[in-house]
């Protein structure tokens, strides 16, 4: 989950002016965001579905997050 455009990310803006003092001007902005790593038993419902509802419901203020997902296989 990230801060959608319209909110101020300020970890982000102070990690971009952090990664310039390097000397690295070619990085335009850097985005600070929250990572979970659910697993889920798919034998009743679709993963697409679980993963939208829990992170409609719990995990995302719509305020400010938008949200986006990655289904893996385990290994």
């Amino acid at each position: 989950m990230t801060y959608k455009e319209s909110v101020f990310d300020p970890q982000g803006e102070t990690i971009t002016e952090a990664i310039h003092s390097l000397g690295h001007d070619e990085v335009k902005q850097v985005h600070v965001g929250k990572f979970f790593d659910v697993q889920v038993d798919s034998s009743n419902k679709t993963v697409e579905k679980t993963i939208a509802e829990i992170s409609e419901q719990l995990l995302v203020n719509f305020n400010l997050e938008t949200y986006r997902y990655e289904i893996m296989e385990e290994a």
